[in-house]
Formats: C-alpha cells, sequence, structure tokens
C-alpha cells in the first residue's frame, strides 16, 4: 500500500530517489543541496511504501497567481502504478484550494501525453517558454 504524505522525506531518502531518475548526472548538487533546494518549496508531497519513499513532489508558488511544478519523481520500480498521478492530483488540488490561477511546468520527452490527461497545455509557439544556465557553476 502506498501512503501519500504532505511533509519532505528526510534528505539522504530523497538523494537516493533522486539518483534512481538519472537526474543526479544532469544536476549535479549534493544531497545537502538538493535537500536545501526542496526546502523551500510552497508545498510537497512524498509517496511512501512502507518506509520506503517512492515517490516525490514539489510546487513552488508565490500563493496568490503563479506556481511551477518543479519535480514529479516516481521511483522506476514503482512507475506505472499511479504513484505520479497520485502526487500531480494532490499538488494540484493544494494550487485549486489556493485559488492559484496559473500551474506551469517543464516536462521531460515523451511525457506530455501524461500531463494533458490532467489538463495541461503545451505553451503556443508564440509564446514558447525559455530557461538559463549558470555555466559558471560547476
Amino acid at each position: 500500500m502506498i501512503t501519500f504524505v504532505p511533509h519532505l522525506p528526510h534528505k539522504t531518502e530523497l538523494y537516493q530517489l533522486f539518483q534512481t531518475t538519472g537526474w543526479d548526472g544532469i544536476i549535479q548538487l549534493s544531497e545537502s543541496k538538493i535537500y536545501e533546494a526542496v526546502s523551500t518549496s510552497w508545498f510537497t508531497v512524498s509517496a511512501y511504501h512502507h518506509q520506503d519513499l517512492v515517490g516525490f513532489g514539489r510546487v513552488l508558488s508565490d500563493g496568490v497567481f503563479q506556481s511551477f511544478i518543479c519535480d514529479l519523481i516516481v521511483h522506476p520500480g514503482y512507475q506505472k502504478q499511479g504513484i505520479g498521478s497520485s502526487v500531480l492530483k494532490a499538488l494540484l488540488l493544494q494550487c485549486k484550494n489556493h485559488h492559484i490561477v496559473s500551474v506551469q511546468l517543464c516536462c521531460a520527452q515523451g511525457k506530455a501525453e501524461f500531463y494533458k490527461k490532467f489538463g495541461f497545455m503545451q505553451r503556443s509557439s508564440v509564446a514558447p517558454g525559455m530557461y538559463w544556465l549558470n555555466r559558471d557553476l560547476g
């Protein structure tokens, strides 16, 4: 049975979950830095199978108008079981309950259809999203 709780997991188990997804090869941050980043989130949801962290999601928000889903992670051994859907529903419900107008996200290649099932729409090519990377860090 999977249990969903609205709090941050321990930093070691969160770091271990990040490592299962390959994100640590893309975002090379220490366990402490990842935890520091997620601890400033507006809302988080952790998914546990018994005592093991198997899923995690978080939202950054101004609490009024804008929000951004930064992470939605499910351990590869637990994917395709509805955990990601449940975490996303909890994140969106929190945004709805606070009357947040706009929820945005960036998704991995091939994952757009998953988010479309929840009402997300791709941005128009007239107003595409952009990003900047600080290449001085490393």
